[in-house]
């Protein structure tokens, strides 16, 4: 009975899934872009930030990676088929960004005209993609660690990472730039890695490590809300018309609640928690905390990349919960399943 509910569940997924797209095809197509690049963000995020956790753990060694290593590896699997879901955001890019009708003028209008080229964005999209598939398939099957490879693939996350989050959102608004926002996707992909390799581990048997791991969540929590001050403070002090767009877009309404709601769920309330020793050993708090945190990664993906989408209609409003929630299932079912096998085994 369980096997046919499942089964059933299953097939009603993709129905779902294909009756949304159609919806949002006909009613908002960019807005279904747009919602679609968000989720891909998020899921590819926690994905690649995972594996930079393990490598992180193959330079600098502890007790606290090997709690984590087996999980974060299954689920670096599913990388190569992520990357290949970004195929719909290459198809509809005419759609989404605003620069392949034409580079905007600026004082570096010539560089952007170069960069911002179509096909040169298809290129270097490919490019970053089979590297981190390329990335997962050698750090998945690989029999030994070796602090000399970890190093080199955590040289190319950062700097593929740092490229593609300034070709993939950044360049929703071409005329705006920041230094410092690459470091920040980074970021917050590690931090989204950590906290899904807390939901995915045995909690209680891992209690003695739950406080490391802990103290590395509030070191990305910490850091991830030192780059956002830095850049939001440089920027609105500067007061240039070219870089303050970014920000004014999301000071209407009801995005400058959405920065309220990071402020506290990306930044203050985990950090009160995780200053305290007592709550960083509580496997249920630190699970409740990991599933807060990805919810608040997600709603940081929907503000970097919605309100820089020109044109939108209110269907965003129904679209982005709907297809996160269909990447979300889809993740969490095949992780599920995989780890449902790993213990069979």
């Amino acid at each position: 009975m369980k096997r046919r509910t499942s089964a059933l569940a299953g097939l009603a997924l993709p129905v779902v899934a294909l009756i949304a797209a159609w919806a949002g095809w006909y009613l908002d197509l960019r807005a279904l872009l747009a919602s679609y690049l968000a989720a891909w963000w998020f899921v590819t995020g926690a994905l690649l930030g995972g594996l930079a956790n393990v490598w992180l753990h193959q330079l600098t060694g502890g007790a606290w990676g090997e709690t984590i290593r087996g999980p974060l590896l299954r689920a670096a699997r599913w990388l190569p088929l992520a990357c290949i879901l970004f195929l719909p955001v290459l198809l509809g890019a005419p759609l989404l960004y605003p620069w392949q009708h034409g580079v905007p003028g600026a004082p570096d209008a010539a560089f952007r005209h170069a960069w911002l080229g179509p096909v040169f964005f298809t290129v270097r999209s490919i490019v970053y993609l089979v590297l981190w598939a390329g990335l997962a398939i050698v750090e998945t099957r690989a029999r030994t660690r070796s602090p000399a490879r970890a190093a080199a693939c955590l040289l190319v996350y950062g700097f593929s990472v740092s490229l593609a989050a300034v070709d993939w959102i950044m360049s929703l608004q071409p005329e705006w730039y920041s230094s410092v926002f690459g470091w920040l996707a980074a970021t917050g992909q590690m931090l989204t890695g950590l906290a899904l390799a807390v939901l995915l581990i045995d909690r209680g048997a891992a209690r003695k490590r739950l406080p490391d791991l802990g103290n590395l969540l509030m070191m990305y929590v910490l850091t991830w809300a030192y780059l956002a001050y830095v850049q939001f403070l440089i920027i609105w002090a500067a007061d240039l018309p070219h870089e303050i767009a970014w920000y004014l877009r999301r000071g209407a309404a009801g995005w400058q609640a959405v920065a309220w709601v990071l402020v506290v769920g990306h930044f203050a309330g985990p950090l009160c928690i995780l200053l305290s020793r007592h709550a960083k050993s509580a496997p249920a708090l630190m699970g409740v905390l990991a599933g807060a945190l990805l919810a608040a990664h997600l709603l940081d993906c929907w503000w970097l990349v919605l309100p820089s989408v020109p044109h939108l209609t209110r269907h965003w409003l129904w679209l982005a919960p709907l297809v996160a929630g269909g990447f979300g299932l889809l993740a969490w079912t095949a992780l599920e399943r995989h780890g449902k096998e790993r213990a069979h085994v």
